[in-house]
């Protein structure tokens, strides 16, 4: 991290535990629960990440790159679309709560940097060119044998031709983020 943020471990179980009740709450038709916080560092607003994982495959990802709310408050939001609004997946049946493992990426804002140095710390990484545009968090590199896959792969998901990040007119930025998971 930039500034080399820390949470303990204490800090990430709470966060964890607010995302998770709130998917529970919303299986059950109470969508009123507001977590109950006093750590400042969650009324920080902060880009966040939720990621589902059932069976250690994505079940659903949403977030927001900026910090446009305060951290616990996007964990909660970002927990709830992750489950029932992420339009690649059905919304998650009270079947696969259980089953499911919550991880939360808390992020430095997006900022232009070079592709040597994305690919060299494997940052996270937002692509835009015109009115598209797309994003990977950090831990997507594992997915890829290599960048040009990476990057190739992201320019695919922002609907743009494969080759598209050695373009001038791309704007490229990266992030990094605090991860972790249940």
């Amino acid at each position: 991290m930039e500034k080399e943020e820390k949470y303990t471990v204490q800090e990430k179980k709470e966060l964890l535990e607010i995302a998770r009740i709130a998917i529970g709450d919303y299986l059950k038709g109470k969508v009123i629960y507001r977590p109950e916080v006093n750590n400042k560092k969650f009324f920080e607003k902060r880009g966040v990440f939720v990621t589902l994982k059932k069976d250690g495959r994505l079940r659903g990802c949403i977030g927001c790159l900026e910090p446009i709310k305060p951290l616990f408050l996007a964990v909660y939001e970002n927990a709830i679309s992750a489950a029932f609004k992420d339009s690649r997946f059905f919304p998650l049946a009270k079947s696969e709560f259980k089953d499911i493992e919550i991880e939360i990426s808390i992020l430095t804002p997006p900022k232009p940097d070079a592709l040597v140095e994305i690919i060299k710390n494997k940052k996270g990484v937002v692509l835009k060119k015109g009115n598209r545009g797309a994003t990977y968090l950090p831990q997507v590199w594992e997915s890829f044998s290599d960048s040009d896959q990476f990057f190739e792969s992201l320019c695919l998901k922002a609907g743009l031709p494969a080759d598209c990040y050695n373009s001038k007119d791309i704007e490229i930025l990266s992030y990094q983020a605090i991860i972790f998971h249940e």
